[in-house]
């Protein structure tokens, strides 16, 4: 397994970015054979870490790399700072351009990796988990399939907020100058389910969701209701509960589980 970091000018973020990245193309003989894994090309999964982390996150807290060896799959991991994946306002904050289109098209021109549709994934937990669900919506002819672990689905929490609106995690202007005009937001690009009923308008492909969350996590409510309404869409969803919270031993259960629902 080859793993390295790499730095390139960015055009969405008017700067020099950071990404690391995991390549199966040197896997031991006797971790491969008889792997049906390895009768088909590799894989690409994009994976996007949450609120107040970087691209370390997966690498450091989970076994990607042992996954990523096991399914034959290259794993892209894009920094993402505290910006939900979303193109905020001003020259150098297009993060959603970023990950969705600039980041894709650069790491399969230098690692000639698949420019396929059905080989493409994104996945993330929390602010990744709302990122890999908006990022696949609205790169749909790029993304076949998502996976979302615990995610932070805040709109219907923020929408229609004032100035004096605020949570334990952030206040009004950092919210606003994320998702934009709080007051337009339930109809904006930025809300998933909006783009959502805008490709069923268009009869456009919804990519495939997997979604889990824990009982005890402060962000079931808004999952199970994000669920529904996928349901309610007709959008093709695998959705799991279990016991569990919003840290790493709920996302390291699930990992390899979404891994295989992806790759099947």
């Amino acid at each position: 397994m080859a793993f390295s970091q790499f730095e390139f000018f960015s055009d969405s973020l008017r700067r020099v970015v950071s990404f690391n990245i995991l390549l199966p193309n040197d896997s031991p003989l006797e971790f491969i054979k008889d792997n049906e894994n390895y009768k088909r090309g590799v894989k690409t999964l994009f994976l996007l870490h949450g609120y107040s982390g970087n691209n370390r996150d997966w690498i450091l807290e989970s076994k990607i790399n042992e996954f990523a060896i096991k399914y034959n799959i290259a794993v892209i991991f894009p920094n993402g700072d505290n910006s939900f994946y979303l193109d905020g306002k001003g020259m150098g904050s297009k993060y959603g351009t970023y990950v969705g289109e600039e980041l894709v098209n650069y790491t399969r021109r230098v690692f000639g990796l698949s420019n396929k549709k059905e080989d493409t994934y994104i996945g993330g937990f929390s602010m990744g988990g709302f990122g890999a669900i908006h990022t696949a919506l609205k790169y749909n002819e790029t993304f076949s399939k998502a996976f979302a672990l615990s995610s932070a689905l805040i709109i219907n929490e923020i929408k229609n907020k004032d100035e004096n609106f605020s949570t334990p995690i952030a206040d009004y202007y950092y919210y606003e100058s994320t998702f934009g005009n709080l007051n337009e937001l339930e109809n904006s690009e930025n809300n998933p389910e909006e783009l959502i009923r805008r490709l069923k308008s268009e009869n456009k492909l919804i990519p495939s969701i997997f979604m889990a969350c824990g009982k005890e996590d402060f962000l079931i409510e808004p999952n199970r209701a994000f669920h529904k309404f996928l349901v309610d869409n007709d959008v093709n969803v695998y959705y799991q509960e279990d016991d569990g919270n919003h840290n790493w031993e709920f996302w390291n259960k699930y990992l390899e589980p979404s891994i295989q629902w992806l790759i099947n």
